[in-house]
């Protein structure tokens, strides 16, 4: 049986973020997914610091100019394509990915753990 998908690409903003999560027998994992024109990334909802979520209100993940990811709880910023800490408290760290896959315009997690 197949995973039903995360979410579907037309439900993220072109320059926006979104917050989605899994239920799993481990507890619900959460997920954040950002898009930049037709490419997406998927990535833990975990701050690499801390391990507390990052979004600043449900789904608001970026900074003001969304060119960065940026963590509410001390400010650390992490580029989108690769989820490198590049300020903050965790500089050099960086934000796990997820793997997915698309599929008919939806994302479909991968890995699931």
């Amino acid at each position: 049986m197949s995973n039903p998908p995360l979410c579907a690409i037309a439900d993220i903003p072109d320059g926006g973020s979104e917050g989605f999560f899994t239920e799993t027998s481990d507890g619900r994992l959460l997920y954040m997914v950002v898009r930049t024109g037709d490419a997406v990334f998927v990535y833990k909802n975990a701050c690499p610091h801390t391990g507390m979520p990052l979004d600043f209100q449900p789904g608001k993940f970026l900074t003001k100019d969304g060119s960065m990811i940026q963590c509410s709880t001390h400010g650390a910023k992490f580029q989108i394509e690769d989820g490198v800490c590049v300020s903050g408290p965790c500089m050099g760290d960086r934000l796990e990915a997820v793997a997915f896959e698309v599929r008919s315009g939806d994302i479909f997690l991968t890995e699931n753990k």
